[in-house]
């Protein structure tokens, strides 16, 4: 490797296991069973399209069977290769852990640009890949459960779950067999969100520790930070929304491919995603600065910075330039193991990746339990949950002689509904592992980073699960 140059994904993803596990002092035997892949299949498959066959590649990456099913997206994107699923499915397996999430971790790709294709030959495309997939015993709701990831949404979600439905026909759990689907063909309410809402209160929680906050040279509480949002996807737009409408971020720069606007007094979550919906991009978005070269953009001043696009965006060549103090990976990767060594000589943070974007496993595991237990959450209570409302409503009235303002009762008339269970699920589950990252990282002398933190949480319930298996 050059001086100067960074390691690629997989590399990078093992050199910041491999911290960790030195930091425990895990056995080097078991070091090497944890770390490796139990198994990768590439996939060439046929596809007709506009009269002629065309060969698609696609790859499936199962890391550790440790709990099952596995768990992890699938990713639709040109540069997608063996590696970038070997790692992507490592990360899976440490992040459902963190999360305490019973999934082992995997992931899966196609090497295909979807703006070249039209609906119907994707849909065609989609569904010969889950049945190579089936195939080859890589979905299924007991074994391997894939989700959405770049590229891939609740529309291919559904197409792989009716075409599994297809093929196992007598399977009752067959809506199982993958999370993420519209709510209509099984999905759950706030999934689409879960990844954003899941930075939302991770951040939020961070900035609940003063002593943490301070760490990074930062001070005060979240309400009036400065972001920048690298990646105004699903994850970024919906990070962005929720920080500035619920915690009062100023969001002062977006960088999208076509170049970045910036904005000291801030920017409009809703009202750059309708012009990007208009427009194709972030470029002519009224009242705010364009800069062309959206890498140089990474370098501009704020509180904090959240690459939530690609893996790979942070490393040497620019890591000395990053003038935020706080970096938050809502992406997978987005800052290398080289990068980060020299963030922290410059005393900035990272929230972790292993961390930061969980949301999205963590309510695609809700999704998959409703499933498999073919019962919505709150269906049983809801109705109870009013009932028992009313009763507190009728006695404050009685008790006091006054009415109790219609805009008070509401809320609590409404009951619970699914989304308000999820919700509740996700936050607890954020911010009670973030708590479990920091007192990690405060008790052992041995780990100074928060992801080195993060990995070591994870790592020592891979581990335990593995000894207690006889497996090591």
């Amino acid at each position: 490797m050059e001086p100067g140059t960074d390691t690629g994904f997989l590399a990078s993803v093992r050199g910041m296991f491999d911290k960790a596990a030195a930091a425990l002092g895990v056995a080097p035997d078991l070091v090497e069973t944890i770390r490796e892949c139990n198994s990768v299949i590439q996939l060439r498959f046929p596809v007709r399209l506009r009269g002629r066959y065309r060969t698609f590649c696609g790859w499936r990456a199962v890391h550790s069977e440790h709990r099952l099913p596995v768990k992890g997206g699938i990713r639709f994107a040109p540069m997608v290769d063996q590696q970038e699923v070997e790692a992507l499915a490592a990360l899976m397996t440490f992040k459902c852990a963190l999360v305490d999430v019973p999934f082992g971790g995997a992931k899966g790709g196609l090497a295909i640009r979807p703006k070249d294709y039209t609906e119907e030959e994707l849909e065609r495309i989609t569904r010969r890949f889950t049945q190579e997939l089936a195939d080859h015993g890589y979905i299924g709701p007991s074994r391997d459960v894939p989700a959405p990831d770049m590229g891939t949404g609740e529309r291919e979600m559904a197409w792989m779950a009716d075409e599994y439905r297809a093929l196992y026909p007598s399977d009752i759990d067959a809506l199982a067999c993958v999370t993420g689907k519209p709510a209509t063909q099984g999905g759950i309410p706030g999934r689409q969100q879960a990844t954003g809402r899941g930075v939302q209160y991770v951040v939020g929680e961070y900035f609940e520790h003063r002593e943490d906050v301070a760490r990074c040279g930062l001070e005060g509480g979240l309400e009036g930070k400065r972001v920048i949002v690298q990646g105004f996807g699903n994850v970024g737009f919906n990070a962005a929304q929720y920080l500035v409408d619920n915690e009062g971020v100023l969001l002062v720069g977006v960088i999208e491919r076509d170049g970045a606007v910036l904005c000291d007094a801030g920017l409009s979550p809703h009202a750059l995603a309708e012009h990007r919906a208009e427009t194709g991009g972030v470029t002519g978005f009224p009242g705010t600065q364009y800069v062309a070269d959206s890498a140089r953009a990474l370098s501009y001043d704020c509180d904090i910075l959240i690459p939530a696009a690609m893996e790979n965006q942070i490393t040497v060549a620019n890591a000395a330039d990053i003038k935020a103090p706080l970096i938050v990976e809502a992406a997978n990767g987005p800052v290398t193991f080289d990068a980060e060594r020299v963030l922290l000589k410059r005393n900035k943070v990272v929230l972790p990746d292993l961390l930061v974007n969980a949301g999205g496993v963590t309510v695609s595991y809700f999704e998959w339990v409703s499933n498999v237990s073919h019962m919505r959450f709150g269906r049983l209570s809801r109705q109870l949950d009013v009932q028992r409302s009313l009763r507190i409503v009728e006695m404050i009235e009685k008790s006091t002689g006054k009415p109790v303002p219609d805009e008070l009762k509401a809320p609590l008339l409404r009951g619970t509904e699914e989304l308000d269970l999820v919700r509740s699920g996700l936050d607890d589950t954020m911010r009670g592992a973030y708590r479990d990252v920091r007192r990690v990282m405060l008790e052992n002398d041995a780990i100074e980073d928060l992801r080195t933190a993060a990995f070591a949480v994870a790592l020592e319930k891979v581990e335990r699960s593995y000894r207690e298996m006889g497996l090591a």
